[in-house]
């Protein structure tokens, strides 16, 4: 059982896409479960799946809501909405998170102007002997190509926390196409007005099938597509000098994550 609870300081919405994979879902859900830092609420988005993931989810006592439009930015954005904590925290189906988790991401979105957080992680299943170094090398590979894009940290989805006044302020802004990188388009839009930092720590296990060459072939694919829908406006080196005046410019006042305003946040 989790020894505390998230709701003495801001509220704590876990949102987790699914389509089809009731069994790495129970499996998350159970980690969750073991958190030391309890979520206040779990938001499963089921992604029009045809197996027990619904069902899976609603008993382990998560809020399950319904995304008919396909795909992985859809559903994740129906899961942003949908979720009532200050601080949004966002992993897949096939994670596996520590149970120090919830606690490292609630600590670092602490820090005084962080919007956006993101950590890495390690494989929980593959040959074991080549599980850190194949995540470090699939990891590298995404921050070696995002990050001069982007021109500061990307955000990865099976690791990553954001406040949730952030995601209002560039929900209109995001792309929906089910072709693009949910993870690293909202790192576009958050990153020019809100801050990424990444968070250090071995607090997550994936699933290595990401690295399976089809795969990791679409997810190439489907990121240098992410990439080429913000040109020529975001094109290197114009984002950069976007991000480095956004930088400059002054930034509201953070969230004070002892003592939040629901209201308040959710007007905006």
């Amino acid at each position: 059982m989790p020894q505390g609870s998230a709701s003495s300081t801001a509220t704590v919405s876990v949102v987790i896409p699914v389509r089809d994979d009731g069994p790495h879902l129970r499996r998350c859900l159970e980690a969750l479960a073991a958190q030391t830092v309890a979520a206040d609420e779990i938001v499963v988005v089921d992604n029009g799946s045809t197996d027990d993931s619904a069902d899976i989810a609603r008993a382990a006592g998560a809020r399950v809501v319904s995304c008919g439009e396909r795909g992985i930015p859809a559903a994740a954005a129906t899961g942003y909405d949908a979720a009532r904590g200050d601080l949004i925290l966002r992993l897949d189906a096939d994670s596996l998170p520590a149970p120090t988790w919830v606690a490292s991401m609630v600590e670092a979105l602490s820090e005084t102007g962080v919007d956006a957080v993101t950590g890495g992680a390690v494989f929980h299943d593959g040959p074991v002997s080549q599980r850190v170094t194949m995540a470090r090398v699939f990891l590298g590979t995404y921050n070696a190509f995002a990050f001069p894009a982007l021109g500061h940290t990307p955000l990865w989805g099976s690791n990553m926390a954001f406040r949730r006044r952030a995601w209002l302020a560039v929900r209109d802004e995001v792309h929906l196409d089910p072709e693009l990188h949910d993870d690293l388009d909202l790192a576009y839009h958050l990153g020019v007005g809100h801050r990424i930092r990444s968070v250090s720590g071995r607090h997550m296990r994936v699933s290595s099938r990401t690295v399976e060459p089809r795969r990791f072939a679409r997810c190439f694919r489907r990121g240098a597509g992410t990439v080429f829908a913000h040109w020529p406006t975001d094109i290197p080196p114009a984002r950069w000098v976007r991000v480095w005046r956004g930088r400059r410019s002054p930034y509201p006042p953070p969230l004070d994550v002892r003592a939040v305003d629901h209201d308040e946040v959710a007007r905006g």
